[in-house]
C-alpha cells in the first residue's frame, strides 16, 4: 500500500501545510474512525467537535478550521476536493480485471490496444475498437463496431450496444446497459409500430455511469453524453437526449426523450423531465421534480412536496380538493 507525506500530498492539491510535513499517511478515513496513519477531513464546521477528539495523524480542512487542528493538517479553502483528489492518490480498489481471460470470447476482427484487461465470458464482437489500457469486467458485452476510449473501464455485465462510442477514462458501473433501443412506437388502429432505433449513444471523456443505469440509443440522430458528466444509479435517459459536459444527475431520475439539457447542470434523485423540453446551462433542479416544459435561465427550479405528517398532510389536500370552489368564490366576491 503507497504512503505519502504531507509535503507530497500539499503540492498534489496545492495546500499548506500547518505542523510536520514529514508526517506519512497511507489511507484516508473519517474524523471519528481515523487511527495513527490515515489521513481525515473536515469540510462541514457542524463536525468541529470531532476534531479534537480524532486519532487521524494528519487532517484536511479549511483556513477557519486550523486553529482547532490537534494534529498537522493540510490546509485549503476547498477541504472536500482535497479529499477527493488525496482519496484518489489512496485508492484501494482492485482493478476491474488483470490480463485477458482464456475464457473471453473476442471476435477476430475486433481491434485491441496496448494493455488491455478483460475478465472471463465478457465478448467483444466483430469491429470493436478497444484503446489502450482499457479494462473490461467478467461478462460485458461489447457490441459490433464499439469504440472504447483509452483508459475506459467497464465493470462486471455491462453491455454496450453496437456502434456505440465512448470517450477515454470512462467509468462505467456495473449492470449498466448503454444502447438499448428507445422507447419509439408508432400508434396504428389500436397497435404499436415499432420504429427501429439506427442512432448511437455517443458519451464523451472522463463520464461515468453508475451501476443499473439505461442510456437508449437515438431513434435516428446520437444520443449523445458530453465530457465529465457523473450519471448515478438507476438512472433512464432516452432517446435523443443531449446532456451537456459536466452535468450531473442523481439517483432514480428519469430523461424523457429529445431532451436538451445544458452544461454544469445539477439534477437531483428521482427527478422526472418531460421529452423535448430545453434545460439552460447551470439549472440545479432539486429532487423530487416534475419539470414539463423548459427552463431557460439558470438557477435552481423545485416541484416536489417535502414529507411532513400524516395529519397535515390530510388537512393539505382538503383543502386542494376544495381549490376551485375556493377560486370561483374569491371571483364572485371580486365581481361584488
Amino acid at each position: 500500500m503507497p504512503s505519502y507525506t504531507l509535503a507530497e500530498l500539499a503540492k498534489h492539491v496545492n495546500a499548506t501545510v500547518q505542523g510536520d510535513d514529514s508526517v506519512s499517511v497511507d489511507s484516508i478515513a473519517t474524523l471519528s474512525n481515523a487511527r495513527s496513519g490515515q489521513i481525515s477531513f473536515l469540510s462541514n464546521s457542524k463536525y468541529r467537535s470531532q476534531l479534537a477528539a480524532t486519532h487521524a495523524s494528519a487532517v484536511i480542512l479549511h483556513p477557519n478550521d486550523s486553529e482547532h487542528c490537534p494534529c498537522p493538517c493540510l490546509v485549503m479553502d476547498n477541504p472536500y476536493a482535497g479529499f477527493a483528489l488525496i482519496a484518489q492518490l489512496l485508492d484501494s480498489t482492485p482493478q476491474v480485471a488483470e490480463g485477458i481471460s482464456t475464457a473471453a470470447k473476442i471476435a477476430d476482427t475486433a481491434t485491441l490496444g496496448n494493455h488491455v484487461s478483460i475478465g472471463p465470458n465478457a465478448v467483444i464482437e466483430e469491429g470493436a475498437i478497444v484503446e489502450d489500457n482499457v479494462q473490461i469486467g467478467a461478462g460485458c458485452f461489447v457490441g459490433k463496431n464499439v469504440k472504447l476510449g483509452r483508459g475506459t473501464r467497464l465493470w462486471p455485465n455491462v453491455t454496450i450496444y453496437h456502434d456505440c462510442e465512448l470517450g477515454s477514462e470512462c467509468l462505467i458501473q456495473a449492470g449498466a446497459v448503454i444502447g438499448a433501443d428507445g422507447f419509439g412506437y408508432a400508434p396504428n388502429a389500436g397497435q404499436w409500430i415499432k420504429i427501429p432505433q439506427v442512432g448511437r449513444v455517443v458519451i464523451g471523456n472522463k463520464t461515468e455511469v453508475g451501476a443499473n443505469s439505461c442510456i437508449d440509443r437515438g431513434a435516428l440522430d446520437d444520443t449523445i453524453i458530453g465530457h465529465g458528466v457523473i450519471i448515478d444509479n438507476l438512472v433512464q435517459i432516452a432517446h435523443n437526449v443531449v446532456m451537456g459536459d459536466h452535468s450531473a444527475i442523481a439517483g432514480c431520475s428519469v430523461v424523457a426523450g429529445s431532451v436538451n439539457i445544458g452544461k454544469h447542470c445539477v439534477i437531483g434523485g428521482f427527478v422526472a423531465i418531460n421529452g423535448h423540453t430545453e434545460i439552460a446551462d447551470k439549472v440545479h433542479i432539486t429532487g423530487f421534480s416534475m419539470v414539463t416544459k423548459s427552463i431557460t435561465e439558470p438557477g435552481v427550479y423545485s416541484s416536489g412536496m417535502p414529507a411532513t405528517t400524516n395529519k397535515e398532510w390530510r388537512k393539505n389536500m382538503a383543502v386542494l380538493r376544495n381549490l376551485g370552489d375556493l377560486r370561483a368564490r374569491i371571483k364572485a366576491l371580486e365581481k361584488r
